[in-house]
C-alpha cells in the first residue's frame, strides 16, 4: 500500500516495539526515513532494520519522561533536516483501584503518557517541515473509560483533549490526529496478562469485543500511517478508534 510518505522524514517515540515498531516498519517500507526514540537500544532489531533500509533507519535513546531528553533528541533530529511526522507511541499502562492508587503510580503513568507526548511535541515543533503532520496514541480508555484503571483512562483521555487543542493551536501549518486502539497483541498487553496473575485472560479479553478478537498491531499503523498521508490532508483533530467495535456498545 502506498501511502505517499516516500522521502519523509518521521519521529516515533516507543518505536522499538508494539505499535510504535509497526508504524515505523510500514512508513520504512512506504520510503520514509525513521528516527526511533525509546529507553533502551535493542541492537538486534536495529541491525536487522538496517539492513533492509540501510541509513534510512536511525536510534535515540530517549525517555519522553525526561523533558531533557525529549529537548536532546529534538536537537540531534534537527541535524538531519526538517521533520515531517511525528508518532507519539510511548505509553505504559497498569491497573489499580482508586483506594490502592498511589502518588508514584499516578506520576509514572502521566510523566510518560501525558508529560512524554506533550513535551517530545513541543521539543520537535520547531522543526517540522511545511504540511507536518502528528498521530497521537491514545486509547478507547481515554473515550470511554474502563475498569480498575482510573488514572491510566485520565492519562489518554488528556492525550485526546491535548490533540484537538494541539491542532487548533498549530493549523493550518500542522495535522494533529490520535488514533484509540483498544486491547492490542503488544509486549504491553503480554505485561498486562502477567500483572493479572491469572484473574483474566487473552480469551476472556478477546470476548468483550464485538469483532471477537483483540487487534494486530499492523491494523493500527495502518490507520497512523494513514493519517500521515498526505492523501489525507483535510484531517485534523480527530478522534479515531480502532477497537473492533468496544466503544460502539
Amino acid at each position: 500500500m502506498n501511502y505517499g510518505c516516500e522521502g519523509k522524514r518521521a519521529v516515533i517515540s516507543g518505536g522499538t516495539s508494539g505499535i510504535g515498531l509497526a508504524a515505523a516498519k510500514t512508513l520504512l517500507a512506504d520510503g520514509a526515513e525513521v528516527w526511533l526514540l525509546a529507553r533502551h537500544e535493542q541492537p538486534q532489531l536495529l541491525a536487522e532494520l538496517q539492513n533492509a533500509y540501510a541509513d534510512k533507519v536511525h536510534f535515540i535513546a530517549c525517555d519522553v519522561s525526561r523533558v531533557s531528553d525529549c529537548q536532546s533528541a529534538a536537537a540531534q533530529i534537527k541535524k538531519a533536516g526538517a521533520v515531517d511526522f511525528l508518532v507519539n507511541s510511548a505509553g505504559i499502562y497498569s491497573e489499580q483501584s482508586m483506594e490502592m492508587l498511589t502518588e508514584q503510580q499516578f506520576d509514572e503513568i502521566f510523566n510518560v503518557n501525558v508529560k512524554g507526548t506533550v513535551f517530545l511535541t513541543q521539543a520537535l515543533l520547531p522543526h517540522f517541515a511545511a504540511a507536518g503532520a502528528v498521530v497521537n496514541v491514545a486509547s478507547d480508555a481515554g473515550i470511554s473509560g474502563n475498569y480498575g484503571c482510573a488514572a491510566y483512562c485520565a492519562s489518554k483521555g488528556a492525550v485526546v483533549a491535548f490533540t484537538r487543542a494541539l491542532a487548533l493551536d498549530t493549523a493550518p501549518r500542522l495535522r494533529v490526529n490520535c488514533v484509540c486502539p483498544a486491547d492490542v497483541d503488544t509486549p504491553l498487553l503480554q505485561k498486562q496478562l502477567a500483572a493479572a496473575n491469572g484473574s483474566y485472560t487473552l480469551a476472556d479479553v478477546a470476548e468483550a469485543y464485538p469483532m471477537g478478537r483483540i487487534g494486530k498491531a499492523e491494523e493500527v499503523a495502518h490507520v497512523i500511517c494513514s493519517l500521515l498521508s498526505p492523501a489525507n490532508s483535510f484531517m485534523t483533530g480527530t478522534i479515531i478508534a480502532v477497537d473492533g467495535g468496544l466503544t460502539a456498545k
